[in-house]
C-alpha cells in the first residue's frame, strides 16, 4: 500500500517485473491513479529514463504534479489514454519501451462519496473519471433512452434483469430527477428481483453506467491500438482489469497481434513467410492468496502482458 494513496495497488511486483525491460527506456504509466505503479516503476528505471504519466482525474494529476516537482524523469498528460499516440508525440518520442493500464476505479475514487462511483456512500451522481468535461452519471440518466439504458445495463453490467431494471430507473426519473447515488442504489435494488449472496443488487448497473458515462471499453480499444503501435522492439504493453468485458477485449486483442499475418486454416503459406511483430509474453496473472487476503478488491483482478519482438516500423 501507498501511505500517501491510501491504495492499495494491485499486481505492483508483477506489473513492475513485467514492464521493465530497458532501464533506460521510455516508459507509460496509462493510469496513473496515485502513483502506486509509477513510483514502484520509478524504483527500478535508471536516472536516463522517461515516464509518462497520464490521467483523466483532475485529482490523480495533483499527486503526479507532486511526483513531478521531486523527479525530473516524470512527464505527464491529464487526459484520456485513448489519446496515448498524441500524448506521446508530444514529448517527440518515437516509440516507448512500455506501457502500463490498470483498468478500472481506484480506491480513492470509490471512497470519496462526492465522485458518485459507489453504491455505499451518499453523493452526487456523478461517475466521471475527468470531472471536468463529459456528462454526469445524473446527466446521462435524465435523457438516456429507456432501451439504450437495457442495452448498457446487459452489455457492460451483465445484468440478467436489464430490461426490468431500465424500466424502473425511467419510471423513477419521470417522478423526480435522479440526482443522488443512494437514490439510484435503491432505485436498481428495488427493481432487481434476485439478490446475489455477497453482492449488492445494484453492483453490475452501477458498472455499467459508469463505463458508459465514462466510454471505457472504446477507450480501452484505442488504447490497445495505440499502445502497440508505439511499442519498441522489446517494448511491453501490461494491462490489468477487473473485470471480464475489460479482459476479454485485451485478451482478444493480443491473441490476434500475436497472430500477425497469418493465414487461414488449410492455406498454404510457408512459417518464413508468416510475421510475428508480437508474442503473448505470458499467461494471464492474477494475484495470490495474500494479496487478496489484504485486500480484497485484487480478487478479481487479471494481468496480461504482450511483447513486441520484431520492430515492422523499422
Amino acid at each position: 500500500m501507498s501511505e500517501r494513496s491510501g491504495h492499495d495497488t494491485v499486481l505492483l511486483d508483477e506489473a513492475v517485473v513485467a514492464m521493465i525491460g530497458q532501464p533506460s527506456g521510455r516508459y507509460v504509466d496509462a493510469t496513473f491513479g496515485r502513483g502506486g505503479h509509477a513510483r514502484k516503476l520509478l524504483d527500478g528505471l535508471s536516472k536516463d529514463a522517461s515516464l509518462l504519466v497520464i490521467d483523466k482525474d483532475p485529482e490523480a494529476i495533483s499527486v503526479a504534479r507532486a511526483m513531478a516537482a521531486e523527479d525530473e524523469r516524470v512527464h505527464i498528460a491529464h487526459g484520456s489514454f485513448a489519446d496515448l499516440q498524441q500524448h506521446v508525440d508530444a514529448l517527440d518520442w518515437p516509440q516507448v519501451d512500455g506501457v502500463l493500464a490498470d483498468l478500472g476505479v481506484s480506491s480513492p475514487q470509490l471512497d470519496d462519496a462526492k465522485r458518485g462511483f459507489s453504491f455505499m456512500h451518499d453523493g452526487p451522481l456523478d461517475m466521471r473519471m475527468n470531472t471536468s468535461q463529459g456528462q454526469s452519471a445524473a446527466q446521462w440518466l435524465a435523457q438516456v433512452e429507456e432501451s439504450e439504458l437495457a442495452r448498457v445495463l446487459k452489455e457492460y453490467g451483465e445484468e440478467r434483469f436489464a430490461r426490468r431494471i431500465a424500466a424502473a430507473i425511467v419510471a423513477a426519473r419521470n417522478a423526480q430527477a435522479i440526482e443522488t447515488t443512494l437514490q439510484l442504489a435503491k432505485i436498481v435494488s428495488d427493481a432487481n428481483p434476485s439478490w446475489e449472496k455477497h453482492k449488492h443488487p445494484a453492483t453490475r448497473s452501477f458498472q455499467a453506467i459508469r463505463i458508459a458515462v465514462n466510454n471505457e471499453l472504446g477507450d480501452l480499444e484505442a488504447l490497445l491500438e495505440s499502445a502497440a503501435d508505439k511499442l519498441a522492439q522489446g517494448g511491453r504493453l501490461v494491462v490489468i482489469s477487473f473485470h471480464s468485458l475489460e479482459d476479454r477485449i485485451v485478451k482478444r486483442f493480443m491473441r490476434e497481434r500475436a497472430k500477425g499475418n497469418e493465414p487461414p486454416a488449410g492455406v498454404p503459406v510457408p512459417e518464413s513467410a508468416i510475421r510475428r511483430p508480437f508474442k503473448v509474453f505470458s499467461k494471464a496473472i492474477k494475484p495470490g492468496k495474500d494479496e487478496v487476503a489484504r485486500n480484497v478488491r485484487a480478487r478479481s483482478a487479471v494481468m496480461r502482458v504482450m511483447e513486441r519482438v520484431v520492430d515492422d516500423q523499422a
